[in-house]
């Protein structure tokens, strides 16, 4: 496969079930054949868009010092700011070039996960930033929960299987700003090879040159989205609780070319995790005598624990 497909969310959401299993289909197919696609018709508006960006460019605008003071210690980065080249990739030692910012999971105080889920962190010096960070994470949430009833479809399992687990889920939204290049990078790109650790994402800011995806052949093909579409892949939660029939397919961001160093990139990813005891156990349904299973049993927690210390945001 050479190219992205695009899925449109609306065929899911509509009355017609033709439209409805069509996107079943395609979905289920190309998380088989590549791990990825591009979706339109998901729950974020174009004024949504717009404003969390603004906000976003706004904070990594401020000094350095400013945005340091959100850098929260003893929670592996899963709230607040990040600092530039702190995260690296998994079997790498090379930090990549960027800094983020993370937006977690809102619960009341009844939420059995209140005390689980640090605290989302309030950026005083821009009034609107976390109002609209929640607004997008919602909709991004939103939009994801039906993407995972197409894949229980798909996966021959109750439509609302995954609805949950996803609810009240240890998800992240994360804004990320690649900054200008200003010297030769040794052995370090914007973000190196991966998969992702969570059940899926969902990628705002794919409409340019640098997201690549790697296909069953081994070749780096380009993942370029329209205007009005997110780029969603599989994550490796869910490539290991369908003993990977859907794959989480590696991907990275490359660095521009050098006449484009001087520009910022920016991308918003949201990490759709489940909660933390969901058993990642391989279904039933997807093993057999031709796809024995891969992998041990473990909980998404435990999981989520694993991959961040090899991360390099949970020191040992």
């Amino acid at each position: 496969m050479q190219n992205i497909p695009s899925v449109d969310l609306r065929d899911f959401l509509s009355e017609n079930p033709e439209r409805k299993q069509k996107f079943v289909n395609e979905i289920g197919k190309a998380f088989e054949e590549i791990g990825f696609v591009a979706l339109k018709g998901h729950f974020l508006d174009d004024r949504l868009v717009d404003d969390l960006y603004s906000e976003v460019r706004q904070f990594f605008a401020l000094p350095v010092e400013v945005k340091e003071k959100y850098e929260i210690p003893g929670i592996g980065g899963q709230r607040g700011y990040v600092s530039f080249g702190k995260e690296h990739a998994k079997g790498r030692k090379e930090g990549d070039l960027k800094e983020f910012w993370h937006f977690g999971q809102y619960v009341d105080e009844t939420s059995r996960w209140k005390d689980e889920y640090p605290d989302n962190v309030e950026v005083t010096e821009l009034p609107k930033f976390n109002e609209i960070g929640k607004e997008a994470y919602k909709m991004l949430e939103k939009t994801g929960v039906y993407v995972l009833r197409a894949l229980a479809l798909h996966l021959g399992l109750d439509e609302k299987y995954f609805d949950e687990f996803a609810y009240e889920g240890n998800s992240i939204l994360r804004p990320i700003h690649y900054p200008p290049i200003t010297k030769e990078p040794e052995n370090a790109i914007r973000a190196a090879a991966h998969g992702d650790i969570n059940l899926i994402t969902l990628l705002m800011g794919a409409q340019g040159k640098g997201l690549q995806v790697q296909n069953h052949n081994g070749e780096w093909i380009d993942a370029i989205a329209e205007d009005d579409e997110l780029v969603i892949n599989v994550g490796d939660m869910l490539s290991r609780h369908t003993n990977n029939k859907l794959k989480s397919t590696i991907h990275q961001v490359v660095n521009p070319p050098r006449e484009l160093w001087g520009t910022s990139r920016y991308s918003i990813p949201f990490f759709m995790h489940p909660v933390s005891d969901m058993k990642l156990n391989c279904l039933e349904n997807c093993i057999d005598e031709n796809n024995p299973k891969l992998y041990e049993d473990i909980t998404a927690g435990d999981f989520l624990n694993e991959r961040l210390i090899e991360l390099g945001l949970i020191k040992k």
